[in-house]
């Protein structure tokens, strides 16, 4: 998804435009809208949607111009992505809340409580990548306390079950674009299993994001790789 953040092309069909159009851009819905009356003009994003909206009567021309913008803005952007993303991997890219990170090729999305996305492998439920998003009032990672401390309490009280023994087992920083995130790896031994996994976590837009990748311990070997790459590319931007 593109960032739109009212470029000089869009200002001007938002100011010209006269109807409410709502365009929902997806790859597999298409495009459709809508008319309304609503007393301002006013232009978000939402996930795959951007709603357009001023008082008035139908204007086709307008409403087919800033399709074409929006369209060409969602084009560019998607080419861009496809051309950083590394050979056996599919790219997330959620504008609306900011974040972007990578899942290996053939591995489903599905929905899961609680989670913003979640995708897995269909044949090895325990190998998948989960984001969850909850707001905040801080600014940065680092205002939550060292990289340790923070694993070790979302490991315990979040990211397992108390049925669960849990051990860190290492804890790293880094830095990208001005922001901090912390990636750490742990393993969660339940009664009937043990996962080994991997979480990223980062603050930005007013929002604290945890990404947690994993597989059972005894495909860790085989699948370390694959989870260090995806752990590793949670990567966060300004909306």
């Amino acid at each position: 998804m593109a960032n739109l953040q009212n470029p000089p092309a869009l200002h001007r069909a938002l100011s010209s435009l006269t109807t409410c159009q709502v365009l929902m851009l997806n790859q597999t819905s298409g495009v459709t809208y809508k008319r309304c009356t609503p007393p301002v003009v006013r232009a978000s994003a939402q996930g795959d949607a951007v709603v357009l909206c001023k008082q008035g009567r139908t204007a086709r021309r307008e409403f087919l111009e800033v399709l074409g913008i929006l369209t060409a803005s969602a084009i560019l952007t998607d080419t861009a992505l496809a051309e950083k993303t590394p050979k056996g991997y599919q790219a997330v890219l959620d504008k609306f809340d900011g974040y972007t990170f990578l899942y290996p090729f053939g591995w489903q999305e599905v929905v899961v409580n609680g989670q913003d996305k979640t995708y897995k492998d269909v044949i090895e439920p325990l190998e998948s990548v989960s984001v969850s998003i909850v707001p905040t009032s801080k600014t940065d990672i680092h205002e939550l306390g060292p990289p340790e401390e923070v694993a070790e309490t979302l490991i315990k009280k979040v990211l397992s079950s108390s049925t669960q023994k849990t051990k860190l087992v290492n804890v790293k920083e880094r830095t990208a674009e001005g922001r901090n995130y912390y990636t750490f790896e742990f393993v969660a031994k339940a009664p009937n299993y043990t996962r080994h996994a991997l979480g990223t976590v980062a603050i930005g837009n007013g929002k604290f994001y945890t990404l947690t990748t994993g597989a059972n311990e005894r495909r860790w070997g085989k699948m370390e790789d694959k989870l260090r790459t995806i752990a590793e590319s949670l990567t966060l931007f300004k909306v």
